[in-house]
């Protein structure tokens, strides 16, 4: 029986690029936000409860993404190695 041919670390397969640029999406897409509410709570006097509640959203998605991130360098890292 042939064995499959092992990929090239350098090629990421599609899945994995498809994960990197929902990353990059969810990254740009939180700062632009997170900057946003915390400029509009200064103009117009926001309690600081909701530029709390802003922070914490953006912290769970950047800690999302980190998650994200390590599980693909890990994929990757495993495959590079004939692991996977």
């Amino acid at each position: 029986m042939a064995r499959p041919a092992r990929q090239d670390p350098a090629q990421s397969p599609p899945a994995d690029a498809r994960q990197m640029r929902l990353v990059a999406v969810v990254i740009a897409v939180t700062m632009a936000l997170w900057l946003g509410v915390q400029w509009l709570g200064g103009q117009q006097d926001w309690p600081a409860k909701y530029a709390f509640l802003a922070d914490l959203a953006a912290i769970g998605a950047l800690i999302w993404s980190l998650l994200v991130t390590w599980r693909i360098w890990r994929r990757r890292n495993a495959s590079s190695q004939g692991q996977g």
